[in-house]
């Protein structure tokens, strides 16, 4: 043990990780697997809840150690927006993607919010969560 650098505690026995939260972000997508939901759209909206080490970030007040969360919620309101799917699995495995694709991310948890999906029934929300780590 004597001799070894001094690094940031990442391992998975730390306790707590660090999160960054984005909640409500609100697209009109063309999702869906019907031929309406791709030519009429509808309102999509999305969370995401980033696993972090902020420490280095806060240690120095620096911006650049951390997620930006304003670049962010762009690259994920794109993703709502953009090229359609079929499924909301598949569009929160796209927003995992963008999200995981920042390299200071361990691990993120996206949930999907389909609330004017026609059901045929009352309801408030349908939901898709997703949790992916960094491989």
């Amino acid at each position: 043990m004597h001799g070894e650098p001094a690094v940031a505690d990442r391992s998975p026995t730390r306790p707590t990780p660090d999160r960054i939260v984005l909640r409500g972000l609100r697209a009109q997508g063309h999702h869906g697997v019907y031929a309406f939901e791709r030519e009429r759209g509808q309102v999509f909206g999305c969370d995401a809840v980033l696993e972090l080490d902020t420490s280095a970030a806060a240690a120095g007040d620096d911006l650049r150690k951390t997620v930006n969360y304003a670049d962010l919620a762009r690259e994920l309101y794109a993703v709502l927006a953009g090229e359609p799917v079929n499924l909301l699995e598949a569009l929160a495995q796209r927003l995992a993607d963008v999200c995981l694709a920042h390299a200071m991310v361990d691990a993120v948890e996206i949930t999907v919010h389909k609330p004017q999906a026609e059901l045929g029934v009352p309801f408030d929300d349908v939901t898709v969560s997703i949790r992916r780590e960094r491989a």
